[in-house]
């Protein structure tokens, strides 16, 4: 079913903050859009709108996390990540805060807000920041384990949720280990590796690859910091040609930190990127603008095909 990863982000965390006395929820004036306002709807006393003022939510955001809690702070990505960076930095990650950034409206798929509001620089931000983990879901399901496991694990991370419906790439029952990329098949000589919605894209690419007579590894990545460079080496060695799929900039994203591990190596497996080509977004609809900019399972295809010589 298809469902916004901002959604169950909002449906996880009231169900945390009810079970963990701990938890604090801080908003900037977004409540309603970051859909934390599900925990203020069940838990009132520990939901806090900072108003519209990113930075002075983070400043709060580490009082609380240096008193002993464990802090959600949410606002769209292009504010969380990008206005608050500096606070973030220095006020969070330096001090090694138990912080958790859950950004809402990231990437392209914010479609209509247009270029000032699409963050597609944010997991590049992110990821830059020591002590900081970052976490891209592609679906509903992986989004709930991802806000369930950060709750647990001590110290700043970045999760990045979309507007748009997902389709589900996962269901209720499956395990999640975030220490490792996740194989979602299994082929051979081609491999894709994927974050947040590019995963459908590439697992929708599948068929026509097939008629092509490609048959390509799918594989989602996300948790992008701290990367699971084994499990990707690994890929690389068994493959001739590897692709990159994120609806993120080429600069600093999945992209980057793939060519990071393998530029330390000899291997030889190649890197075509599929991601935003340093460019800032436009208005329009959401499936208007991934088409415009190649975020979809035809370009998928077509970038394959013109670059795979079997």
């Amino acid at each position: 079913m298809a469902q916004e990863t901002r959604n169950a982000y909002g449906e996880k965390l009231a169900e945390l903050i009810v079970k963990n006395k701990n938890i604090v929820v801080l908003d900037a004036d977004l409540t309603k859009s970051t859909k934390t306002i599900e925990a203020k709807k069940v838990c009132p006393e520990r939901h806090f709108n900072a108003g519209i003022a990113e930075c002075n939510m983070m400043g709060m955001a580490a009082g609380l996390a240096a008193s002993g809690k464990t802090v959600f702070a949410s606002s769209f990505a292009v504010f969380a990540a990008g206005r608050a960076f500096e606070i973030i930095r220095n006020s969070i990650c330096y001090p090694k805060l138990n912080v958790k950034i859950c950004a809402t409206h990231a990437g392209l798929a914010v479609g209509e807000d247009g270029a000032s509001h699409q963050a597609i620089e944010d997991v590049s931000l992110m990821r830059t920041l020591p002590n900081m983990k970052v976490f891209v879901p592609s679906d509903q399901y992986e989004a709930k384990a991802v806000v369930e496991y950060i709750s647990k694990v001590n110290g700043p991370c970045y999760a990045r949720f979309g507007r748009g419906k997902v389709e589900d790439v996962y269901d209720a029952k499956h395990k999640f280990d975030f220490t490792k990329v996740d194989v979602l098949h299994k082929g051979k000589k081609v491999v894709i590796f994927a974050m947040g919605l590019m995963v459908q894209e590439s697992l929708r690419a599948l068929p026509e690859l097939k008629k092509l007579g490609i048959d390509a590894t799918v594989v989602n990545v996300c948790c992008v910091k701290p990367i699971d460079a084994k499990g990707i080496l690994k890929l690389l060695k068994e493959n001739d040609i590897a692709y990159v799929c994120e609806e993120h900039n080429v600069i600093g994203g999945l992209y980057s930190a793939i060519a990071e591990i393998k530029g330390t190596t000899d291997i030889k497996c190649p890197l075509v990127p599929i991601a935003v080509n340093d460019t800032f977004g436009e208005s329009g609809k959401m499936k208007d603008v991934l088409k415009a900019y190649g975020m979809t399972a035809e370009n998928i295809v077509k970038v394959v095909k013109k670059t795979y010589k079997k």
